[in-house]
């Protein structure tokens, strides 16, 4: 099942949006930037909530909204979605400066204990705050002698 339901890559987008940028609606998933179309979106979402990996409930405020959580199955993958996020940190360019990106590998417990209280507390507040995009980041700033605008270094585990 885990295959099936992780095998593509926006299950996994829209896992790691709700749990670290505070995701919630089908518009902020529309809008985040990765260009999935609507109906792979509802698609996605409908199997994850079939899975039991999130779930949807009315927005108060408009009935016919919805707000998208993940379920305590679905917070269960945050070390695996940490884990996640800093090997393509390490090994792909992303938006994120490398010191960033030490301090959550260096601090796991402290960023998974954050992940789970803010969902415990149903805290929309990023996990993680929003980096300005590789290209847009090069694009407006691509200087060599600032680390944090350069490609990330790759680091290859030992064997």
């Amino acid at each position: 099942m885990s295959l099936e339901l992780f095998g593509d890559r926006w299950s996994l987008l829209i896992i790691r949006d709700l749990m670290v940028r505070g995701y919630r609606t089908f518009s902020e998933f529309q809008n985040a930037g990765e260009g999935i179309a609507t109906n792979v979106l509802s698609h996605r979402l409908r199997k994850l909530i079939e899975h039991e990996i999130i779930y949807a409930e009315p927005v108060a405020e408009d009935r016919r909204s919805m707000h998208y959580r993940l379920t305590r199955k679905g917070i269960a993958l945050a070390p695996v979605m940490l884990e996640l996020l800093i090997w393509a940190a390490r090994h792909e360019e992303t938006a994120a400066p490398c010191s960033f990106i030490d301090r959550m590998e260096t601090n796991r417990e402290a960023v998974l204990s954050e992940a789970y209280r803010r969902w415990e507390q149903r805290d929309p507040t990023p996990l993680i705050p929003p980096f300005p995009s590789p290209a847009k980041r090069s694009a407006t700033n691509s200087s060599p002698t600032n680390p944090s605008l350069t490609k990330r270094s790759r680091r290859h585990p030992s064997r």
